[in-house]
C-alpha cells in the first residue's frame, strides 16, 4: 500500500493505478474531477499488505472536530491603524563630539 496522504487527487490516483488498487474518495461524489486537492487522511494505512485490485478509500477534508485550520475570527481589539509607530525617542549619542572651538 503506497502513502497517499498530502499527495494532490490527480497523483493519489496515479500511485493507486501503478499498484493496481481501486480508488474511493467518500466526502467527494466528483472525484474523478477533482484536481488539486490534498488527500488528509486513506485506509488501509500505508504499507498494508493488499492484494490487487483493492479498493483504498481516501478523503480530502478532516471530519468534524478534527484539525484543520479551526475558525478565523478578527482580533479584538484591533491592532491601530496608521502602520509601525515608534514606542520611544530615539537615545542620544553616548560619545558626543566634543569640539575644542
Amino acid at each position: 500500500m503506497p502513502r497517499l496522504v498530502g499527495l494532490m487527487a490527480m497523483d493519489a490516483r496515479e500511485a493507486a493505478k501503478s499498484h493496481g488498487l481501486l480508488l474511493n474518495a467518500p466526502d467527494r461524489p466528483d472525484f474523478h474531477l477533482t484536481v488539486v486537492d490534498y488527500v488528509v487522511r486513506q485506509y488501509p494505512q500505508p504499507g498494508a499488505e493488499v492484494p490487487r485490485e483493492s479498493s483504498v478509500y481516501v478523503w480530502f477534508d478532516f471530519g468534524e472536530g478534527e484539525g484543520g485550520g479551526g475558525v478565523r475570527e478578527p482580533r479584538i481589539p484591533r491592532p491601530p491603524s496608521g502602520g509601525l509607530q515608534r514606542e520611544l525617542d530615539q537615545p542620544e549619542d553616548p560619545y558626543p563630539v566634543v569640539s575644542s572651538a
